[in-house]
């Protein structure tokens, strides 16, 4: 079987995912995605005529982010009319599969060139969401509610650290060190390989650098903030009564009366506007165009877990690609866990027996955010860059995503 390259990745910054606030709030979500779409092309002077398609995530497509963001983001950018695209949802994990899904088209021999990404505006998502509906995973479906209850994240999270029985401590204490990583990040230029401006329309600038980390936050800081997740435990959810908590309780009546609520604005991931984009192609194509590869994708694999959870399925997942690599958690350099909540990391590195000085090297999106479709692919490169600045060999991506699943990826750098 033919084997998948990646030629180079890069990301936006992360800005604010605030209108008003966020620098980048005021832009296209289509724009947005047209810069690393831009960039990726110019970087690596690819012909656009031979991209055989660009596979794209976005979680929430509706209005500005629907009408299939990846075909019409390469459009905004220049791209050949060529260049096909598509565009799909695993929440928070689309920006893992979307590199996935190029990686098994090149290695199947259908195709040769992919650049593979995402986008995500929360800034948009928040503005034109309706607090009279709030979403259900299960989408109004009740036949599958009562099958799988499906809660808001949040307290799916908190309802994980009390079965597990992580204290606010454990969970604050690894925001601190997220923080304090990714401030390090930032002043060494740990980012900078990767990390492209974003411009308007009339060619000035708009946001050149993440604005959403935190330097400076502390243990004493953090447990100044008020828990979040205990104001939706009790809300309702259908006219019958039944609460958020009420459907996790469903499932794990252990915890009515018991749930200890540690999570808040601290210790979950940031609401951001983001984009990140993978340029993956076959050898054939690579040594025709003249191109130098960074990495190569050894396994990617998908799991599922509890819905009702939500957040548990990164474990497995991790398991399963690195029995699928042939490898040991041991033989893996740098990991990146997205810090969707505080407890799915800890979670993670528990029940992995890691090293944390291999987890979240540079930070994660406590400190740096998580634009949901985009995370995955941002993630990749930023695996990438820290095995190519600490020369290790192997980088293992995954992430929890809504309805209990996460999709998981290692990469092996190539070394110059």
């Amino acid at each position: 079987m033919a084997e998948a390259f990646i030629i180079d990745a890069c990301r936006t910054p992360r800005g604010i995912g605030k209108v008003g606030k966020g620098s980048l709030a005021h832009l296209h979500p289509q724009h947005l995605a047209a810069t690393v779409l831009g960039q990726i092309a110019e970087r690596n002077k690819l012909d656009t005529a031979t991209v055989d398609d660009v596979i794209w995530g976005t979680s929430s497509q509706r209005g500005a982010q629907g009408a299939d963001m990846g075909r019409m983001a390469a459009l905004d950018a220049g791209y050949d009319v060529k260049a096909s695209g598509v565009t799909l949802d695993r929440f928070c994990g689309s920006g893992i599969t979307t590199v996935a899904l190029a990686t098994a088209q090149i290695m199947s021999g259908m195709e040769d060139c992919i650049v593979a990404g995402g986008c995500e505006m929360m800034s948009y998502t928040a503005a034109t969401a309706d607090p009279k509906n709030p979403p259900m995973m299960d989408a109004g479906n009740l036949h599958l509610r009562e099958m799988h209850p499906q809660s808001q994240q949040g307290c799916c999270a908190d309802a994980i650290a009390t079965l597990e029985g992580i204290s606010r401590e454990a969970v604050d204490q690894l925001a601190v060190v997220s923080q304090e990583r990714a401030d390090r990040a930032l002043k060494e230029g740990r980012f900078d390989k990767s990390v492209v401006p974003v411009y308007n329309r009339d060619g000035s600038l708009a946001l050149d650098k993440d604005e959403f980390p935190r330097p400076g936050t502390s243990m004493e800081s953090l447990a100044g903030l008020k828990t979040v997740f205990n104001m939706f435990w009790d809300v309702p959810v259908d006219d019958k009564g039944m609460t958020y908590g009420g459907l996790i309780e469903k499932k794990y009546p252990q915890l009515k009366g018991k749930i200890q609520h540690v999570h808040h604005a601290g210790n979950s991931s940031g609401v951001v506007d983001g984009s990140g984009a993978i340029l993956v192609t076959s050898e054939d194509y690579m040594k025709k165009h003249g191109l130098k590869p960074r990495a190569r994708v050894v396994a990617t694999a998908n799991m599922g877990d509890c819905p009702t959870l939500m957040l548990n399925a990164p474990v497995p997942a991790a398991q399963k690609v690195l029995a699928k690599a042939g490898l040991t958690t041991g033989d893996i350099d740098v990991y990146e866990i997205n810090e969707a909540f505080s407890v799915v990391a800890e979670k993670f590195i528990r029940d992995l027996d890691l090293d944390r000085s291999k987890v979240n090297i540079n930070g994660g999106a406590m400190a740096l955010g998580h634009p949901i479709g985009a995370t995955g692919s941002i993630l990749i490169g930023t695996a990438l860059d820290e095995l190519e600045r600490s020369g290790g060999r192997y980088g293992l991506v995954t992430m929890c995503a809504a309805g209990g699943m996460a999709p998981a990826i290692i990469i092996e750098r190539i070394d110059a």
